[in-house]
């Protein structure tokens, strides 16, 4: 018997279209429709992979009709989608987008949507399925999930299906997201939650998998006995723009780390699963999240660097600092800049650190994972002119070009045993020719075809904080006191090529 999975699993690979449905984005007049969503829901249709029977309802407090929704979209998709837009596939687009003007607090606004689902639902024909995106801030997720229990819209009966994905951050701090998924789980069952993390929809994330568990040359040496370190980068060139007010009661440590770069360190240093089942998948990530070695608070003052931006200058660009960003204040302790060192507890990691930064108004944009293998024996070598040797390293670059690349050793032509360090490149675009993705495809369709492999589960949000909660406490009870500590265009502070420089290791920067 063909269970549903298996289902599911062959319609991705035959590029089947997802089902009929209704999509309904809260918060739908903000930034992440017109810069994400549509041009992803466009890009799935282009593909043919989106339903025929699909309608979309926008839902926000601005007054409009749906001819004012759609003639604002129409002017906004030309600058986000990539490439010319098909007139023809976008009337058809134009055809299924809907509005409806409400305040998420208020209980008439989901009667009005009831109302309103039910009408959508017989003029496209979309079977009673209905997935609720919560485009929103953090502080309206347990109100709108409520609220869309308490109007009958979260019930899953006569074979359809109601599903809802949430933007980060899941919480703030431990206590948060437990309360935070105690609510949810007051309304929904945790096969309807889709916690979106949006850099899981990069090809090279989602490859990592593949390169690892595919491949028979590497798979039996990603283990303690070959590899020295691993560092993950998540490094962005932009400041905090528009977003001051947020980030400042957030920062890179609570913004970045118990999401994006924990499901890339769980993704990179798991076991490999008895299936590519959801489940199966997201039981191995969370047995590493909960190995990672809690830091106590004498390792959190030297394993942890926090940093600030001061102004700098980014290629010809003068940029100010952090605390003359708009809706920052001018004595802000909020960390823009992170680093950590920290070491898995298992059978296959042990003694392998972890180094993870990320940061803003740096050197660079860009997310790599570097791999670093151990250096071979230097006995052979000690009667040449060869002075040291060159380790291996594997890097899955993530942004802003995605690709794998191999640093070894050989031979420099001439009479002289001379050794040079040699890449060996992929880049997905050279091979693959260059995709006009956002991110958001593969997993909207995830979500319409029932698929929660690359989205976190309850367990594995609450485990990443587990591990950032120390942190922040100790964080909170010594405030920093040399803030701004690295200047924008630079990699960060010096406390992070410290952190290690005491284990005689460097980062992988731009002139390595």
């Amino acid at each position: 018997m063909t269970t549903a999975v298996e289902s599911k699993r062959k319609r991705q690979r035959a590029g089947q279209v997802a089902d009929p449905c209704v999509m309904v984005i809260f918060g739908a007049s903000g930034d992440l429709t017109k810069r994400k969503l549509l041009p992803a829901l466009y890009n799935l249709a282009r593909e043919g992979l989106l339903s025929k029977q699909f309608a979309i309802i926008g839902v926000a407090r601005r007054p409009m009709s749906d001819d004012d929704f759609r003639k604002k979209l129409s002017e906004e998709i030309k600058e986000f989608v990539a490439g010319s837009l098909d007139p023809d596939l976008w009337q058809w687009f134009l055809r299924r987008l809907h509005y409806l003007s409400g305040d998420v607090d208020d209980p008439k606004t989901y009667e009005k949507l009831k109302v309103r689902l039910a009408e959508v639902d017989a003029e496209h024909g979309t079977k009673g399925n209905y997935f609720f995106y919560l485009a929103t801030a953090p502080e309206f997720f347990s109100r709108v999930i409520h609220q869309v229990g308490d109007c009958g819209l979260a019930g899953q009966e006569s074979g359809h299906w109601r599903r809802v994905i949430i933007e980060k951050p899941f919480g703030r701090d431990l206590e948060s997201a437990r309360q935070l998924n105690r609510d949810i789980q007051q309304v929904l069952k945790e096969q309807q939650v889709y916690r979106i993390d949006h850099y899981l929809g990069k090809e090279t994330v989602q490859n990592i998998l593949v390169f690892r568990f595919s491949n028979g040359i590497f798979e039996p040496i990603w283990n303690r006995r070959y590899i020295d370190h691993i560092q993950i980068t998540a490094a962005e060139t932009v400041g905090v723009e528009q977003r001051g007010g947020y980030y400042d009661q957030s920062g890179a440590l609570r913004d970045m780390v118990p999401n994006h770069l924990f499901q890339l360190m769980s993704l990179t240093a798991m076991e490999p699963p008895i299936s590519f089942e959801a489940n199966a998948v997201r039981d191995e990530q969370a047995k590493i999240l909960h190995a990672i070695q809690p830091l106590s608070p004498e390792e959190v003052l030297s394993r942890t660097v926090r940093g600030q931006y001061g102004e700098g200058q980014i290629g010809d660009e003068y940029v100010p600092a952090y605390r003359t960003e708009s809706n920052v204040p001018p004595d802000s302790s909020t960390d823009t800049y992170v680093a950590l060192k920290l070491c898995i507890d298992n059978w296959r990691w042990a003694g392998v650190p972890f180094y993870i930064r990320t940061g803003k108004r740096l050197a660079r944009r860009v997310t790599e994972i570097a791999i670093q293998f151990k250096q071979a024996p230097f006995v052979l070598f000690r009667k040449t002119p060869v002075e040291h040797l060159t380790s291996n390293r594997l890097v899955l670059h993530i942004q802003p070009d995605e690709g794998i690349s191999l640093r070894f050793g050989a031979k420099v032509p001439g009479p002289i045993l001379n050794l040079g360090a040699v890449n060996m490149d992929f880049d997905y675009a050279d091979y693959f020719g260059g995709g006009s993705s956002t991110g958001y495809e593969r997993l909207l369709y995830d979500c319409m075809i029932g698929d929660a492999t690359l989205f976190q589960r309850a367990d594995m949000v609450e485990a990443g904080w587990s591990v950032v909660g120390p942190v922040l406490d100790v964080w909170k009870a010594l405030p920093p006191r040399t803030f701004p500590n690295y200047p924008s265009g630079t990699w960060g502070p010096k406390e992070a090529d410290d952190l290690l420089g005491r284990d005689e290791r460097r980062w992988k920067n731009d002139d390595q």
